[in-house]
């Protein structure tokens, strides 16, 4: 079993985790060195050791590393083999809500002819800001979560 609190998975460990999931086949330390770009393949086997014995990977009869379990990583999903932030998800919701509150504004104005009340202007403005600050916080943590 894996470590449930995953706190030793940051940082490039977090990176090459990332990486052997997303090529889902067995690979080496220096598939991992060229993938991450890592400075040698010395560092890329350290970091695929410290997964091994997290007991989220496992070395094969070849002696390349595969997936054994896909760790829970707070504050992401695993959407097939991509990690997505939670955040990308919630800014999802907010864009069904704002979709809502301008079909409801437009269908108003085209089939009464009444201009929004103020308050549903202000709200759709604060569903917009609320959408657009969780779509840059989350695509912040997607891009650290490739980056890093």
């Amino acid at each position: 079993m894996a470590n449930d609190d995953n706190t030793e998975l940051e940082g490039t460990t977090f990176t090459v985790y990332t990486y052997v999931v997303k090529e889902n086949n067995p690979v080496g330390p220096r598939e991992v060195m060229r993938g991450v770009n890592l400075s040698s393949p010395s560092v890329a086997y350290r970091h695929l050791q410290k997964l091994e014995d997290l007991g989220l990977l496992e070395k094969n009869a070849a002696g390349r590393y595969i997936i054994k379990e896909k760790a829970k990583i707070s504050g992401y999903l695993w959407v097939g083999r991509t990690l997505v932030p939670r955040l990308i998800f919630y800014s999802l919701f907010f864009t069904g809500l704002l979709s809502a509150e301008i079909a409801s504004v437009l269908i108003r104005y085209l089939t009464y002819g009444l201009f929004p009340d103020v308050l549903l202007v202000y709200l759709t403005l604060i569903t917009a800001i609320a959408l657009m600050l969780f779509l840059i916080e989350g695509l912040s943590l997607r891009k650290k979560a490739i980056l890093e």
